[in-house]
């Protein structure tokens, strides 16, 4: 078997896929591509066993046929070659791959292609479309509160709930919530998943800058990514998602407003004198005015700001975890945002001050005890 493809095309289709060959997987085999060629189309599958991404690339090809090769080898070789044509040259009796360039030939080790796992198919779909622009802001906006304790699988992934009006997309990890809901991708069969948090990365990494359709097929086991030439199909997590909308508070009368930027900027200060374990600050509002602060008796260190808000309701102090805040402030792009709280020892919701009308965004963050102060 033998092809010729652009070097520089072929490395970004294999570099958009990369990402799920891991390093030690289950199966030898899976530190390869597949490669598939037929009609003149070679077909390059990676996968991890729960994640595979596939993509597409005309070749110049007289004959159809397929072979494993090796990933991280091709790859380099690959970056490392300026770009012009590359002969592929496939021995089917010894699996032996020789890669002919203007430079010279290079010859790698592959493997029988039958040994690759078959990928599995989406059978009975739920069907929706949505923009990359919709995914990548429901990813961006909720990846970073999953959990990675493995002892509760359910939150190591984000779940969506598709509804006649809109989709949502919740994730949690025990210590902070955050609720995605957009009005404009909703669904006529209602339906939920939960998607594993390596392959929401992966398909975060992968989507075009353009703002293209991605149609998503999805049933009780696998769900299915389709965008451009490239296709993604994961295994669900099969497991209950935790009850959120009962966690969330539904009255938080103590409500502050201030610059996003400005809170953001102290705290992340605030937070290099905090404990190193507990990353403690404590938020202590007085009128208009919310004082930052935060202290490691370990060492000695102390530090606070003081920053103007607009306040309406009753003085409270209160703590939280330093990087839970700095990374959900981090990750919103309103000017100004409101927190709102109701005592020391309830939930505290963040939203920002102004929203999209297609988007509702609120972050939920546990306080902290502030007892272990003097």
């Amino acid at each position: 078997m033998k092809f010729i493809v652009s070097s520089s095309a072929l490395l970004k289709q294999l570099s958009a896929i990369n990402g799920v060959v891991t390093t030690n997987p289950v199966v030898p085999i899976l530190e390869n591509f597949l490669f598939e060629i037929k009609d003149s189309m070679l077909t390059i599958t990676a996968s991890d066993l729960q994640t595979s991404m596939i993509t597409e690339i005309h070749v110049e090809a007289k004959e159809d046929g397929n072979i494993a090769v090796p990933a991280r080898i091709l790859i380099d070789t690959l970056k490392n070659l300026p770009e012009q044509p590359v002969t592929f040259s496939i021995d089917h009796d010894t699996y032996a791959v020789e890669i002919s360039s203007d430079n010279g030939r290079y010859r790698l080790a592959g493997e029988n292609a039958t040994d690759f796992p078959k990928i599995p198919t989406v059978n009975n779909p739920t069907t929706v479309d949505m923009s990359t622009e919709v995914l990548s802001s429901a990813i961006s906006n909720t990846i970073f509160a999953t959990s990675s304790d493995e002892l509760r699988p359910a939150m190591t992934g984000v779940y969506i709930n598709l509804s006649d009006t809109n989709t949502t997309f919740v994730a949690t990890d025990g210590h902070r919530l955050v609720r995605y809901r957009r009005v404009d991708v909703a669904s006529s069969s209602p339906a939920s998943l939960i998607i594993p948090r390596k392959a929401l990365n992966l398909l975060k990494s992968t989507l075009p800058s353009e703002n293209i359709s991605v149609t998503v097929e999805f049933n009780q086991s696998n769900a299915y990514f389709k965008f451009g030439q490239i296709k993604m199909i994961c295994r669900l997590i099969d497991e209950r998602f935790p009850d959120y909308e009962n966690v969330i508070p539904a009255d938080n009368p103590n409500i502050m407003t201030i610059d996003r930027q400005d809170l953001l900027s102290s705290l992340r200060r605030i937070a290099i004198y905090a404990n190193k374990t507990t990353h403690q600050v404590r938020l202590k509002l007085t009128g208009s005015e919310l004082m930052i602060s935060a202290e490691d008796l370990d060492f000695s260190n102390e530090a606070n700001e003081r920053l103007s808000c607009e306040h309406d309701g009753e003085d409270i102090e209160i703590g939280f975890n330093a990087k839970f805040l700095v990374e959900m402030l981090g990750n919103l792009n309103s000017k100004e945002v409101s927190l709102k709280f109701s005592a020391p020892n309830r939930a505290g919701l963040i939203l920002p001050a102004e929203q999209d009308e297609n988007e509702d965004i609120l972050m939920l963050v546990m306080p902290v005890m502030l007892n272990n102060y003097v």
